[in-house]
C-alpha cells in the first residue's frame, strides 16, 4: 500500500545577506501512515513551514524528496496539489469573494467533479454552519467567520491528505477548539491529516504520532507513549525539553 506520504532526506537551504548559507532543513525523512494525525512538533525556527511548503510544492527542494500518494513533489506537482489541501493562520482569502463563491472556486482548482461541485459547495456550507452569511463578502466576515470559510476552502476538493500549518496562531479558546475539533473529525472520516504546531496540548491531544523537529533536524519521531517510554518523562513539553537541550 502506498504512503499518503515518505520523505527521504529532504533538505533546503537559502542564502542570507546577514547570515550567509542558512540550512533550514537538514536531511530529514518521515512517513506518514493513512487515516493519521501526524505531528510535527517545534519551536518557531525549526523548520516546520518549510518542510509542508516543500511538500506541498510551494518550495523546491535543494535536496532529497517528497512523494504524495506516490506522486513526487517536484515531478508531478499538479497530482499532489489535487490531493493536498493546505491550511495555516495566514491562509489568504479573496476579500471581495463570498464564502459560497471561495468554496466553489478552490473546489473547481481541485479538480474536483464539475458535475458535483454544487452539492460539495452545498454539503461545507452545511457543515461548517456558514449558511447564514454565504453570501457576504470575505472582507466583511469575523475572524471566526472567515477561520470557518478559510478550513472549508482547505477541504472544497476532498483531497485525503491535509496539512494544517499552526492553523491556531492567533485564535481565541473557543475557535481553537474548533479546529482542534475538525482534525479530529477529518481523522474519523479517514483523512491524513499533518498537524504543525508548537503548543503542546494540541499535540497532545490530537496527534497519533508526533515527529520532534529542532534546527532543521528531526529529533525524534513515535507515538506519545513510546516518547515517554524512551525518555522517562510524562509531559510532552517535558518529553521537547530533553530532545533539544541534547542538541544544544
Amino acid at each position: 500500500m502506498i504512503s499518503p506520504v515518505e520523505v527521504v532526506g529532504l533538505t533546503k537551504t537559502f542564502e542570507d545577506e546577514a547570515r550567509g548559507l542558512v540550512e533550514a532543513v537538514r536531511g530529514i525523512d518521515f512517513e506518514c501512515r493513512a487515516g493519521e494525525v501526524f505531528g510535527l512538533l517545534g519551536a518557531n525556527g525549526a523548520g516546520k513551514t518549510t518542510t509542508l511548503r516543500m511538500l506541498a510544492t510551494v518550495l523546491r527542494p535543494t535536496a532529497g524528496s517528497v512523494r504524495v500518494l506516490g506522486h513526487d513533489a517536484v515531478a508531478e506537482p499538479t497530482e499532489v496539489r489535487r490531493n493536498l489541501g493546505f491550511h495555516s493562520a495566514s491562509t489568504a482569502l479573496y476579500p471581495r469573494l463570498t464564502p459560497r463563491e471561495t468554496i466553489e472556486l478552490f473546489a473547481r482548482i481541485g479538480g474536483y467533479p464539475p458535475k458535483g461541485v454544487k452539492a460539495r459547495v452545498d454539503a461545507l456550507v452545511e457543515r461548517f454552519g456558514i449558511g447564514s452569511y454565504q453570501d457576504v463578502r470575505v472582507e466583511r466576515l469575523s475572524s471566526g467567520m472567515k477561520q470557518k470559510v478559510s478550513v472549508a476552502r482547505t477541504l472544497a476538493h476532498d483531497p485525503p491528505l491535509l496539512v494544517f500549518d499552526e492553523p491556531t496562531v492567533g485564535l481565541d479558546v473557543l475557535n481553537a477548539l474548533e479546529m482542534v475539533e475538525i482534525v479530529q473529525e477529518l481523522r474519523a472520516e479517514g483523512k491524513t491529516v499533518i498537524y504543525s504546531t508548537h503548543i503542546m496540548s494540541e499535540a497532545e491531544k490530537l496527534c497519533d504520532r508526533i515527529a520532534i523537529l529542532h534546527r532543521g533536524l528531526i529529533l525524534a519521531c513515535d507515538t506519545l507513549e513510546g516518547l515517554r517510554r524512551a525518555t522517562g518523562a510524562h509531559y510532552l513539553e517535558d518529553i521537547f525539553v530533553h530532545h533539544v537541550r541534547g542538541v544544544g
